[in-house]
């Protein structure tokens, strides 16, 4: 049977049953007689195309597009598209313009740079015209690549148009040409700016009357095509203004870079869905992952940024089939080099990231029977948390000897919390974007089967937290994990009734996903049964959260993203311009903490100096508990606030927020957060006033690069020089003073430039050297993150370089930067290889080397003895005189 024949009978076979409940293609491919691999391509065809529907959940079941109301047209497939990326709205609309223009169509020119899709949207053209039925279902969609013959004119035009028998030596036979082929459809010309001039003319001549002739003939042949071409180059410049002329639909197709970052996420959602399909096999794609593919350069376009997702597909399964990993899964480590470069530009892009990425997510998991993708690690809200907070809750009560009636009432007072968090979540949120469908009808079927057999309604807040449990469960068995019940016992004794009833339950969530639960599970769904109905006001037991950050919206910034990626608008923010006095900030604070619950209290997340004090204040002040946490960043407001609204405690939370890491640069290892005082600060100070130092501060950021996230200039208003000289001192305790812009020198510890010099612009390359400098040794942080097993790389790298600043005291030899980074990463391994016992360096001749300069040796060993006492590790001589060799070579003083 003939692909199109079949295709048409799936097709016709699914819209006679019309009136069922649908079918999976096991069923269909039974009814046919046919191959089930080819139904369910086919199927899977016509559903992508719009002309079927099918359900999310397992099986999947094809149906009958649902009857429109009152008329109402089939969306098609570019009203799909038109819906998915707002950036084609344009060319969409031209496209259809050109489709429907009577009586036959406008021939088309499709504009845009390697890679956008130009051939895909042709392609697409082609299927509106078939669906709106201005060409018949069978009408063919014909491509040829012009540059495929650009070298042979003769023989590109026999290909477009025909040969007659003995038109050249060799034409032994007629043959029929792309034309002819195409009649009643479209001809798709790709890279028409190869066609020669005498094919352009002769072109233009079949467009303007419909007419051609084949290579060799004489007679005239019509048909009816129409011509869709595409080029990457200026059609003024490479096109026949004639031919040109006989084109009157040009459409622009916009790049990646013009189509922005949230449709480029959808873009990369696309690709991966389409790999799982077709290898069948879910794919679990990190999140950082998925930040490198978001925002690494990608000259050619969507045509790169699919051939790439394929590659790492196909690398990932590789492994998989291999036992390399037990799951297909795709981290950035395995991204190539090219890709793996959108991390160091993530940061550029930070609030849009966390946007479409979330900050909580491990891994997105794309399954090749679900449209949707889901989360392996959900940030919103913590379903995961249940199992594995109450296992931690245990333990920590037991280590405190608490008693086990004492932990029950916890685990109790924990799932209340759990249920008023969730519920409180979800009043904004759609349901069915978080939860499987499937799960939402079995969980309707829970309740009602419960509801009857304690002849009592249950709460409806315990759907939406039932559902979330049950998706969370389900995760944990797939993935293998364990599911322990501490008091599964004393539930069984106590609550009988409700225990039995969890007990079938269990049962029916085993049927209908076809998996194995432990008796243990009953007991948490017994829980569900036990609670009370909470109709308590629930906001006024929550801690509120406050967010005051100096400048103008940086506060209200990373508000707005929190509320918005949760749904919600709880946090609330202060925002401290440079010209607001810290008194009428704390007035305001005040007022947000009148409102807070005495008993909750108040989350305070605020950025540095006077800000620290306000929670002391406002406690003393008002009565409400307090809680500050400084330097704070978006990921700490989204923490802060999802935890307030599950109820937790305020010394919860307080908890977990310090514990948040600004960017997760690795998924597989957890990484301590790079510090504040790591920061680069670059200070400008002037005695006529702050709006002086502030111009300063908008010169240099003009004319220096640096990222934000690691590097700042503040401006500073003084009085005098003693003032000058006590405000340095505090900054260099609290961060890293690259350099200090001034009338008269400071400190001899820190370089400090001249205005003069800054204005005439003279002292610029050396600080923007100190800027790349700083930001090479926050970068070389990361990687050692990575590299090394034993200690953290970023701490390790901060207290190296506090020791070499030490040595390069005592020794008094100013050694260059460039010298000191490959000093420090050697300096690093070599206190992680010490660690681990593997001493593997010998130097050749360490005895005659350490008694030559003893005075050397003795130096580098006190200078090196915090190290060793930090880290509890004893420095070698051999290492002693590598080190000797480094400071020599660097003309240390000898003794």
């Amino acid at each position: 049977m003939k692909r199109q024949r079949r295709i048409d009978l799936v097709f016709r076979t699914i819209m006679d049953q019309r009136n069922k409940q649908g079918v999976t293609a096991h069923e269909l491919a039974g009814q046919l007689g046919l191959s089930r691999a080819n139904v369910s391509h086919d199927l899977n065809r016509l559903w992508k195309e719009g002309k079927i529907g099918k359900t999310a959940g397992r099986p999947v079941r094809f149906h009958a597009p649902e009857e429109r109301k009152n008329g109402e047209s089939p969306a098609t497939v570019l009203d799909k598209l038109g819906r998915e990326f707002q950036s084609l709205t344009t060319p969409i609309e031209q496209a259809k313009a050109a489709i429907l223009y009577p009586p036959k169509g406008m021939h088309t020119l499709i504009l845009g740079e390697t890679g956008v899709g130009k051939t895909a949207f042709a392609g697409l053209m082609h299927t509106y015209a078939v669906e709106t039925g201005k060409m018949r279902h069978d009408a063919p969609f014909v491509t040829f690549n012009c540059a495929d013959y650009a070298n042979n004119p003769q023989l590109l035009i026999g290909q477009l148009f025909g040969v007659k028998k003995g038109a050249y030596t060799g034409a032994d036979a007629d043959r029929v040409g792309l034309i002819e082929k195409a009649e009643g459809g479209i001809l798709f010309l790709d890279e028409v700016h190869r066609l020669p001039a005498e094919g352009q003319e002769m072109f233009f001549t079949f467009m303007d009357k419909g007419t051609y002739r084949r290579l060799g003939e004489t007679e005239e042949r019509t048909a009816h095509v129409l011509i869709i071409s595409s080029t990457t180059e200026n059609p003024e410049s490479v096109l026949l203004k004639t031919f040109l002329r006989r084109i009157p639909m040009i459409i622009k197709l916009p790049s990646l870079r013009e189509r922005g970052l949230k449709e480029r996420f959808q873009l990369i959602v696309q690709f991966f869905r389409e790999e799982s399909y077709r290898l069948g096999k879910e794919i679990h794609v990190s999140a950082n992952s998925m930040r490198a593919l978001l925002v690494y350069p990608c000259p050619n376009n969507i045509g790169q940024l699919k051939t790439d997702i394929q590659l790492v597909c196909a690398k990932a399964y590789a492994d998989y089939i291999t036992c390399s990993k037990e799951q297909l899964e795709i981290t950035s480590r395995e991204l190539p080099a090219h890709v793996k470069e959108g991390l160091l530009k993530a940061k550029e892009h930070r609030l849009t990231l966390e946007e479409l990425v979330g900050s909580h997510q491990q891994f997105f998991v794309f399954r090749p029977d679900q449209e949707k993708f889901f989360f392996e690690k959900e940030s919103v809200p913590d379903g995961s948390s249940l199992y594995e907070d109450i296992e931690k809750l245990v333990k920590e009560l037991r280590a405190r000897g608490v008693s086990d009636e004492e932990v029950e009432i916890d685990i109790e007072n924990y799932f209340s919390r759990y249920i008023r968090g969730v519920n409180r979540q979800m009043r904004k949120t759609n349901l069915s974007k978080i939860i499987d469908p499937q799960i939402m009808k079995l969980v309707e079927e829970i309740i009602a089967f419960a509801q009857g057999k304690l002849q009592r309604r249950l709460s409806p807040k315990v759907f939406h937290s039932l559902a979330l449990h049950i998706q969370t469960l389900l995760e944990r068995v797939r993935h293998g994990k364990q599911i322990v019940n501490p008091h599964l016992n004393k539930m069984r004794g106590k609550y009988k009734t409700e225990f039995g009833l969890a007990l079938e339950c269990v049962r029916m969530i085993e049927e209908a996903f076809q998996v194995d639960l432990p008796i243990d599970e009953a007991g948490f769904l017994t829980m569900f049964f036990i609670l009370e109905d909470l109709e308590a006001d629930e906001e006024t037991d929550t801690v509120s959260v406050l967010v005051i950050a100096h400048g103008n919206g940086t506060a209200t910034a990373m508000v707005e993203v929190t509320n918005r990626l949760l749904d919600v608008h709880y946090a609330q923010a202060i925002d401290l311009p440079l010209e607001m006095e810290p008194q009428e900030a704390l007035e305001k604070a005040k007022e947000v903490a009148g409102r807070a619950s005495r008993k909750a209290g108040m989350i305070l997340l605020v950025d540095m100096g006077s800000l620290l004090t306000f929670g002391e204040l406002i406690e003393k002040e008002l009565g409400v508990p307090v809680k500050v946490v400084p330097l704070v960043s978006t990921l700490h407001v989204i923490e802060a606030t999802r935890k307030a609204m599950l109820g937790h405690s305020l010394d919860e939370i307080y908890r977990d927020v310090r514990l948040v890491s600004t960017f997760d640069s690795t998924e597989t290892t957890s990484r301590q957060a790079n510090r504040q005082t790591d920061k680069a600060v670059i200070l400008t100070a002037c005695m006529t006033g702050e709006g002086s130092a502030l111009a300063l501060k908008n010169m240099l950021q003009h004319h220096l690069r640096y990222d934000e996230a690691l590097c700042e200039i503040v401006p500073l208003n003084i009085v005098g020089r003693e003032e000058l000289k006590e405000r340095i001192q505090k900054w260099k305790k609290e961060r890293n003073v690259l350099c200090v812009v001034s009338s008269f020198p400071i400190d001899r510890d820190i370089p400090t430039f001249s205005i003069e010099e800054v204005l005439n612009l003279q002292a610029l390359p050396e600080i923007q050297k100190k800027i790349d400098i700083a930001e090479t040794y926050h970068r070389m942080g990361e990687v050692l993150d990575g590299h090394l097993q034993r200690v953290s790389g970023v701490e390790l790298l901060a207290d190296v370089r506090s020791i070499l600043a030490h040595l390069q005291r005592i020794l008094n030899l100013p050694i260059p930067d460039e010298d000191l980074i490959g000093i420090s990463l050697h300096l690093c391994c070599m206190v992680d290889r010490l660690l681990g016992g593997e001493i593997r360096v010998a130097h050749p001749n360490s005895t005659e080397r350490l008694a030559a300069n003893p005075q050397l040796a003795r130096q580098i060993k006190l200078g090196l003895q915090p190290l060793e006492q930090k880290y509890g590790i004893e420095v070698t001589p051999d290492e002693i005189c590598f080190l000797m060799n480094f400071f020599e070579e660097n003309k240390t003083l000898l003794a």
